[in-house]
């Protein structure tokens, strides 16, 4: 495993519950990392209620580059996400901050690569597609990136919007394969198969549609009674499983390929 990126075309679909949600079901140590432009740590603001005060974050990382030290800042400024092996890197504290890190997300995406080799893995919240300052090095390097997006008319409607951009940017860096879509809410109204004919993007898994469990990672609120063998985290562990499933294949692929061109 190493990079899955997680972003959206329009409106809310839940790009940053379903990253944290994600991060917490990983089965390996990951770094989730709020690369969302906008500004503001939706997951200190929301998961932690407000309660854990923290200056560190992705801002530093613009000073530590510039220093030689991008490496060495992404492991201090981590923060734990307690009870779970993942740890989380801030966003900006606003979108004004993301100027100074347009630079930074491509050596950043090599430094995120880097930690496959120490045993952890990386989930990113790009936030939503077409914002100034984007972290497109995150979105389109990316082993796997999941656009993200309800099953309602609207949302799909938004999301093909982007689907001929995103497939040809892909394309052009011969990554077509590691560009699939992430459905929240399975069947309201419409699934996976109607889904990909819309957007002509393959369906890599869906998140079910539990709004009130989704507000322990979106709000913080206290868990449910059997919450963590409930619906929504049976539908994370799955969409985890499907995203390691694709990236093996994927490099199963990609490694064929390639003793196929040195025979």
């Amino acid at each position: 495993m190493a990079v899955v990126t997680l972003m959206s075309a329009s409106g809310s679909p839940g790009v940053t519950s379903t990253a944290l949600g994600m991060a917490v079901c990983w089965p390996r140590p990951v770094v989730l990392v709020e690369a969302d432009p906008t500004g503001g740590s939706s997951v200190l603001a929301g998961f932690f209620r407000g309660e854990v005060a923290s200056s560190r974050g992705l801002i530093d990382l613009a000073l530590a580059h510039r220093s030689g030290a991008l490496a060495d800042a992404v492991a201090t400024n981590v923060i734990p996400i307690q009870g779970t092996t993942a740890m989380l890197l801030a966003g900006v504290r606003s979108h004004a901050q993301s100027r100074s890190l347009v630079d930074v997300w491509e050596p950043l995406l090599a430094v995120l690569r880097g930690l496959e080799r120490t045993g952890q893995d990386v989930i990113v919240d790009a936030g939503r597609l077409g914002l100034t300052n984007s972290p497109d090095a995150l979105i389109y390097g990316a082993d796997l990136t999941l656009l993200t997006t309800r099953t309602n008319l609207p949302s799909l409607a938004g999301a093909r919007s982007w689907a001929n951009t995103l497939q040809d940017a892909f394309e052009r860096r011969g990554a077509l394969q590691q560009l699939r879509t992430l459905l929240i809410g399975k069947g309201r109204p419409y699934g996976p198969a109607e889904a990909a004919k819309v957007l002509q993007i393959p369906v890599a898994a869906a998140v079910p549609w539990e709004p009130e469990m989704a507000e322990v990672f979106s709000a913080g609120a206290h868990k449910p009674r059997k919450f963590d063998n409930g619906s929504l985290v049976r539908g994370l562990r799955s969409v985890c499983a499907a995203a390691q499933g694709a990236i093996a294949a994927n490099r199963a692929e990609l490694g064929t390929a390639q003793t196929g061109e040195r025979a």
